[in-house]
């Protein structure tokens, strides 16, 4: 049976909760198809998708091949547990991929069903990891401000945004957060050089709370949430060399970053450092079937694997078809060189921006790595104040009704993530639609009409 554009509507006021949007609104954008870079919704709408659902569609929408491998797989086996001895072929298959590709040595992988669980797991991993080797008092976790690692209670507690306490607490103890790298708000570094300013932070933060009593940090190598925080090149590098000295691992999280967003596989090899665990999700399927896979070094996996083993596990851990079509998604990243493209397009974006929006008086700065692209809004050029935002008549949903361009607000930020496959035409297509909106918005926030 398939339902007329009305009563989706009225079915989807009456029965489903939405993240993020209060009963109030009676808005809704119903998708019912989507083929490349393009969506359409119930009423026959067209869009262009240039957040990538959640920066997670990297090879677009509508792509048959990934379809087919998900149905011969669910003909052939659809599920079996991954716990104790058990296992299947394309999990196996998927983790040796995954080895072959990731920096070295993290070479061992541990399936979950998606980046939340992902941040969990990798939490417990160093918590555990530490315990097993004697230590343990190690169980702080350090993080950042305007970080987002999910909403579980371990990676939400790790996520540095007060909205995602406030009503959930008492949170995970022991979770201390940094200031972010953020170079476009020098204010946040009293005129000091920002890395210097957040290494002496982080010398201090470790010896108040003690390096004996912390078990790891963990951060996107590129804030997302937060706005597409792009750090300053030394900065992982030299966290890297604190951490090592003091004993402390180092988790990213690369649910975003991951699978050619960036240009690279992962980002880890975009800023040239080596963590001990990686976290992915979201692009490892281009959002076809929930899947999150942990790269795990192998001094960490030696020690996970001692004894009993790692007493957690998912469900759904080594899906057979989310591996499978996993697989199939990375064959295409590759055939189609979507890494290469990534950076040719991003950079072609990047520019675009620049022609339309550099000098409009409430741009203060475009910021981009890859196919991860950021604008953020201010009030005053000169003084950096971010711009007042109307919940009402937001810049990304203005931009969205009037012209079919989805983009996403981030802190202050009209944030951009395309399918790695968006054409030159879609991006000055984008660039287009938030000039066209960006030109009217005035330094109070309010939006002028078309």
């Amino acid at each position: 049976m398939t339902l007329d554009a009305a009563r989706l509507l009225r079915l989807d006021r009456e029965h489903i909760i939405h993240p993020y949007l209060p009963g109030t609104a009676t808005e809704r954008v119903v998708m019912t198809e989507g083929s490349g870079c393009r969506l359409t919704d119930s009423e026959g709408r067209s869009y262009l998708d240039a957040t990538g659902g959640l920066w997670l569609a990297q090879v677009g929408h509508g792509r048959a091949e990934l379809a087919d491998v998900a149905h011969e797989q669910m003909r052939k086996l659809e599920y079996f547990t991954s716990f104790w001895e058990f296992s299947n072929d394309r999990a196996i298959e998927l983790a040796a991929r995954l080895a072959s590709i990731a920096p070295d040595p993290l070479n061992h992988v541990y399936f979950t069903s998606g980046g939340s669980e992902g941040n969990e797991a990798a939490i417990k991993m160093a918590r555990y990891y530490h315990h097993r080797r004697g230590d343990k008092n190690r169980t702080w976790i350090l993080a950042r401000d305007k970080a987002y690692h999910g909403i579980g209670y371990g990676g939400g507690s790790a996520t540095g945004f007060p909205v995602y306490h406030e009503g959930f607490a008492p949170m995970m103890p022991h979770v201390s957060h940094l200031t972010p790298p953020w170079p476009y708000r020098t204010e946040l570094y009293g005129g000091e050089d920002p890395t210097d300013f957040l290494i002496r932070e982080l010398e201090e933060r470790i010896a108040r709370i003690g390096a004996d009593n912390i078990a790891a940090m963990i951060g996107e190598p590129i804030m997302g949430v937060g706005g597409m925080l792009v750090p300053p090149a030394d900065y992982w590098p030299r966290v890297r060399e604190v951490l090592d000295r003091h004993g402390i691992l180092l988790i990213f999280d690369e649910v975003v970053t991951a699978y050619g967003r960036v240009g690279e596989w992962f980002a880890a090899r975009y800023f040239d450092v080596t963590p001990d665990i990686i976290v992915t999700a979201k692009g490892i399927t281009s959002g076809y079937v929930p899947l999150g896979a942990l790269l795990v070094g192998d001094h960490v996996a030696e020690v996970l694997l001692r004894d009993h083993g790692f007493p957690m596990g998912y469900t759904y851990n080594g899906h057979p078809v989310a591996t499978a079509v996993a697989l199939a998604n990375l064959d295409l990243i590759e055939k189609e060189d979507l890494l290469a493209r990534a950076t040719t397009i991003g950079g072609l974006l990047h520019a675009e921006l620049e022609a339309r929006l550099g000098n409009l008086p409430v741009v203060g700065e475009i910021r981009s790595v890859g196919m991860m692209l950021a604008v953020e809004l201010v009030a005053d050029r000169a003084t950096r104040t971010p711009l007042p935002l109307n919940p009402d008549r937001m810049p990304h949903d203005v931009i969205r009704r009037e012209t079919g361009v989805i983009v996403r607000d981030s802190a202050h930020s009209l944030v951009l993530s395309p399918p790695l496959i968006m054409t030159e035409a879609e991006a000055e297509e984008a660039a287009d639609a938030l000039r066209g909106v960006l030109e009217r918005t005035a330094p109070d926030g309010e939006i002028s009409p078309a």
